[in-house]
C-alpha cells in the first residue's frame, strides 16, 4: 500500500510504529522474564496470566452490568449465575450451594430534595432493607430534642407526626481531620477537635436520656407517625466518602444524607428556618429467599480427597459496586482458576474455590461449607483468603500455624521476583477472625489471609458509596492472580502436607499466658428478622 506524504498520514504511520514497538517490548518482556523461571509449570502460568489475561472484562461485566451483590438481593442471584456460566464456559465444573436463606429486598431509585427554604436535591440513599415510599412524599423536619428525661422526651413525641425526624449528630465540620491539620493553625486545629467532642458528648447525652436508643428509638418514632428517619452518613475519612449501614426503621423510609447535606439540613431545621423535604424513594421486600454459594473445581488425579481452597466473598454492601470489597478478589480467583484450567487442567489434589456469600452478614457462607464439609476440613491442604481491597499483595501470615512458614519460603523462591519481592511473611503470626479464612482456621487446618497494599482501602472504599469499578489497579490484580495460581499449584503438588500442629496464639494481655485458639462459631441460616 502506498502511503501519500501527508502530516496526518505520517502521524498514522508513527502510531502505528509506536504500538508495535510497545506490544513488542511487552511481549518480549514476558518471554525474557519467563525464560528465567525454572519450574516449566511456574513459567507457563505466568505466561497464560500476564498475555491473556482476562482480568478486565470480568471485572467490567460484574461490577458494571450486575453491580453490588447484596445478600438476598436479585444482584446476587444474577452474580452467581454469571459465575457459573464463565466457569462452564472454560470447562470447569461449577456448583451453587444453598446454605440457607436471608431477607430478600431490592433496591430502587431514589431521589430526595429540598424544597423549602430553597431548592437543592440532595445526596443520600435508602439504608439497606429500609422500606421505601408509595410515591412522593414531602414533610417538614424536626430535630431530635436534647432532653434531661425521659418524659420530656414522651412529650416532644407527638411533634415528630407527618415529619421527616434527624437523629445523627451534625458533624460541625465535613473536612477530614488531616486536611485541618494539614492547614488549619495547631490552635484552631485542637480548638475544632474540643468543641467538637464536647458537641458530640451533649447530643449523645441527651439521646440517652430519653430512655431509648437503637432500634428500640426508631421503632418508638415510627409509632408515633414520623414520615422519616433521617441520618448523616459521615465517615470523617475522605472526602465525598459515605458510609451508609442497614435500617433499624422497619414500617418508614430510614436514610442517610451525605456529611455536607445532613448538616445544611439540620442548621435549618435548628434555626426554625422551615425545611421541607420532598422524598421518592423505591424498595421492595421479598420475604426469605434462598442463598448460596458457588463451588467450582478442578478434581485432583492423584489425591482427590486433598484439597488446595482458592476463597474470597462474593457479596456485598449495595451503596456502590463493591469493586474493592469484594469484587476484586472474586475476579482474581476466577482468573487463577481459569489460569489453572488451561495449563494444569489435572491436579494432583483437588483445587477448589470458594465464592462465599453472606460475609457482611457475619461470615455466614464459609461458615456453613465448614459445617457442611467435614471432608474438605479433613482433607485441607491449604486455603488462601483474599480480602482487603486492589491491591498487591505485600503479607501473608501463617495465622499462628508454626510449621507452614517453611512452606510458603520454599512456593515462593520458586516465582517470579515480579511477585515474591514485596511479600512479607509473619511466621507464626496470629489466627485472626477478620474475614472468611477464619472460619477454616479455627478448626485448626491451614488457612491463610493474604493482605494487600493499601491503596487508602478503609479510608475511601471499605464499605462506603466510592466503591467503583474505577478503583480497580488492573496491574496489581494481575499479579494476585498469577500468586494465586502460583500457590493453589504449588500446594497442590507438594509431597508434604502442611503440618496442623505446633499452633501459636497471642498472649493475654493480663496474664501473659497464650489465649485460647479461637473457637468457631455456627453460621446464621436464616435473617433475624423479616421487614414487611
Amino acid at each position: 500500500m502506498k502511503i501519500k506524504s501527508t502530516p496526518a498520514s505520517l502521524f498514522v504511520l508513527l502510531a502505528l510504529i509506536l504500538f508495535v514497538q510497545i506490544s513488542y517490548g511487552q511481549a518480549a518482556s514476558t518471554t525474557s522474564r519467563s525464560a528465567t523461571i525454572s519450574d516449566p509449570m511456574i513459567r507457563r502460568i505466568w505466561v497464560e496470566g500476564m498475555d491473556k489475561s482476562q482480568l478486565y472484562p470480568l471485572a467490567q461485566e460484574l461490577l458494571d452490568s450486575i453491580g453490588p451483590r447484596l445478600t438476598g438481593s436479585p444482584q446476587q442471584t444474577q452474580a452467581n449465575e454469571w459465575a457459573m456460566a464463565r466457569y462452564r464456559s472454560w470447562g470447569i465444573p461449577v456448583r451453587t450451594e444453598k446454605y440457607g436463606s436471608w431477607n430478600g429486598w431490592r433496591r430502587g431509585t431514589f431521589h430526595m430534595d429540598l424544597v423549602a427554604p430553597r431548592v437543592r436535591s440532595l445526596e443520600g440513599m435508602l439504608l439497606t432493607w429500609s422500606p421505601g415510599t408509595n410515591g412522593p412524599v414531602e414533610g417538614q423536619v424536626v430535630v431530635f430534642p436534647n432532653v434531661k428525661e425521659a418524659t420530656e422526651f414522651e412529650a416532644w413525641l407527638p411533634k415528630v407526626r407527618g415529619k421527616f425526624v434527624l437523629v445523627s449528630f451534625p458533624e460541625p465540620t465535613c473536612r477530614p481531620d488531616d486536611n485541618w491539620k494539614e492547614f488549619a493553625t495547631s490552635e484552631s486545629f485542637a480548638r475544632m477537635q474540643t468543641e467538637r467532642t464536647a458537641a458530640r458528648d451533649a447530643w449523645y447525652n441527651g439521646i440517652r436520656k430519653s430512655g431509648l436508643r437503637g432500634r428500640d428509638l426508631l421503632h418508638r418514632l415510627e409509632d408515633a407517625g414520623a414520615l422519616g428517619i433521617l441520618t448523616s452518613l459521615s465517615s470523617q475519612q475522605g472526602w465525598g466518602v459515605s458510609k451508609p449501614g442497614s435500617a433499624n426503621a422497619e414500617q418508614v423510609p430510614e436514610l442517610g444524607l451525605a456529611c455536607e447535606d445532613y448538616g445544611l439540613v439540620f442548621r435549618l431545621a435548628e434555626k426554625n428556618q422551615g425545611p421541607v423535604l420532598r422524598l421518592n424513594a423505591e424498595a421492595q421486600s421479598l420475604g426469605e429467599v434462598p442463598v448460596s454459594n458457588v463451588i467450582a473445581e478442578l478434581p485432583g488425579k492423584e489425591l482427590p480427597n486433598e484439597y488446595v481452597v482458592l476463597s474470597a466473598h462474593f457479596d456485598s454492601w449495595d451503596f456502590a459496586s463493591g469493586a474493592t470489597d469484594n469484587g476484586s478478589s472474586t475476579v482474581a480467583m476466577m482468573e487463577a482458576m481459569r489460569i489453572l484450567k488451561a495449563v494444569y487442567p489435572n491436579p494432583k489434589r483437588t483445587i477448589l474455590v470458594g465464592h462465599w456469600s453472606g460475609e457482611e452478614q457475619g461470615l455466614n457462607g464459609s461458615r456453613a461449607f465448614v459445617a457442611d464439609h467435614p471432608e474438605v476440613i479433613k482433607g485441607m491442604q491449604a486455603l488462601f483468603n483474599h480480602d482487603n481491597g486492589t491491591g498487591r499483595i505485600v503479607k501473608i501470615s501463617m495465622e499462628g500455624l508454626a510449621g507452614a512458614g517453611a512452606f510458603f519460603r520454599r512456593w515462593l523462591s520458586q516465582m517470579p521476583g515480579d511477585l515474591n519481592s514485596q511479600v512479607n511473611l509473619l511466621d507464626p503470626g496470629v489466627p485472626d477472625r477478620g474475614t472468611d479464612h477464619a472460619s477454616f482456621i479455627c478448626q485448626g487446618v491451614p488457612a491463610f489471609n493474604l493482605s494487600s497494599v493499601g491503596w487508602d482501602y478503609e479510608t475511601y472504599t471499605w464499605h462506603t458509596n466510592r466503591d467503583t469499578f474505577d478503583k480497580l489497579v488492573m496491574d496489581d490484580l494481575k499479579g494476585n492472580a498469577l500468586l494465586f495460581a502460583m500457590l493453589a499449584y504449588m500446594a497442590s503438588e507438594d509431597p508434604q502436607r502442611i503440618p496442623r500442629e505446633p499452633r501459636v496464639t497471642a498472649p493475654n494481655p493480663q496474664t501473659g499466658q497464650p489465649a485460647p485458639w479461637p473457637t468457631c462459631t455456627q453460621p446464621a441460616r436464616s435473617s433475624p428478622r423479616i421487614k414487611p
